[in-house]
């Protein structure tokens, strides 16, 4: 590596742990704006098509409700489905409990006495505790959303004036890259978007089927679920995973069915993750596999469960950025794996 081509290594690394150090600090702030933006860039060919045939206010206003409705409807089948499971425990605590028992008793028999260390560290004040904390929660959420909504209605509103002000700019050459960068960014937020729905919609018809095919109580909260978490590339997995095993062995208090369960259902996460997203992605969100697991577990360190959605969408947003300079292209083809076409420079 040149001299030259070091220092710009060594300034966008210093650049980029800048802004995530801000990200951290500022997560109040800066994490309700990001995620408006992503919207923003998804939502924007919607908006624009309705502006053209209803006007501006029109327009504007079936964007926000079109998006509202959406997130309403995942956060409505992620209740429903997570009811149905809550419920079903409750109605066969029992049988868990007895499950429970006969599982551990191999253990207490070598001296590990599993169900005494459980009930010394889990009471009924930890149970108290516990609600509270999640009251507290649903209330952060709720306010996290309603600045969300805020910061998109007012971004869609003054998306035409913020395009017309970037290519005012005197550098007319950064004027037409950043113009670009934005509508590949967003045209590639949206290919990703539709290859997590194809691929969670199919997750969750695969598990369905799976757990029907299997005996297993509660297949359609279950399908559900998985289709939900899987909208968390990787994380929730093995969320999904680690869960539908557990729930199997609660159901039948047998390991080996839930080892049969472990089986087939990190068999259907290999294949669609393996097959389907290459398959609908192509080469419009290339990107290094180890480059996409370290986003989503830096960003899930610093903004938690929605950092891990955020964090493939953040490395393509920067990818594309790097890829319209020139000077910065040869970083974008690095980090893209070989996977990366690089067309002429813009500049």
């Amino acid at each position: 590596m040149s001299g030259g081509r070091l220092s710009e290594a060594m300034l966008i690394i210093i650049a980029v742990l800048a802004v995530l150090a801000v990200c951290k600090v500022a997560q109040a702030v800066v994490e309700p704006i990001v995620f408006a933006l992503f919207i923003i860039l998804t939502a924007w060919p919607m908006q624009k098509w309705l502006q053209a045939r209803t006007g501006k206010a029109l327009a504007l206003a079936g964007s926000v409700l079109v998006t509202v409705l959406v997130v309403v409807a995942l956060l409505a089948i992620i209740v429903w489905g997570g009811g149905q499971v809550v419920d079903w425990i409750n109605q066969h605590i029992e049988r868990i409990q007895e499950s429970l028992v006969a599982s551990t008793s191999w253990l207490e028999k070598h001296d590990i006495f599993v169900l005494s260390l459980v009930s010394d560290h889990f009471s009924s004040a930890e149970v108290v505790r516990l609600l509270q904390r999640l009251v507290i929660q649903a209330n952060t959420i709720l306010a996290f959303s309603m600045i969300v909504l805020l910061y998109v209605v007012l971004g869609l509103g003054e998306t035409d004036a913020v395009a017309a002000r970037v290519a005012a700019l005197e550098d007319k050459d950064v004027s037409r890259q950043l113009l670009n960068a934005g509508v590949k960014i967003g045209a590639k937020f949206r290919t990703y978007m539709l290859v997590r729905s194809v691929a969670s919609v199919a997750t969750g018809l695969a598990v369905w089927g799976f757990l029907r095919l299997v005996g297993l109580e509660m297949a359609a909260a279950c399908g559900v679920l998985a289709f939900a978490l899987n909208y968390l590339p990787y994380i929730g997995s093995l969320i999904v995973t680690g869960f539908l095993t557990l729930f199997a062995f609660m159901q039948t208090g047998s390991l080996e069915s839930a080892l049969y369960v472990l089986a087939g259902v990190t068999l259907v996460q290999m294949v669609i993750g393996s097959y389907l997203e290459p398959v609908f992605s192509g080469e419009a969100l290339a990107i290094s596999p180890p480059v996409v697991l370290f986003a989503i577990v830096l960003w899930t360190y610093l903004w938690g469960a929605l950092g891990a959605f955020l964090g493939v969408p953040l490395t393509i947003a920067m990818l594309t950025l790097f890829e319209e300079f020139a000077s910065l292209r040869w970083a974008a083809e690095l980090l893209s794996g070989g996977r990366l076409r690089l067309d002429a420079p813009s500049s």
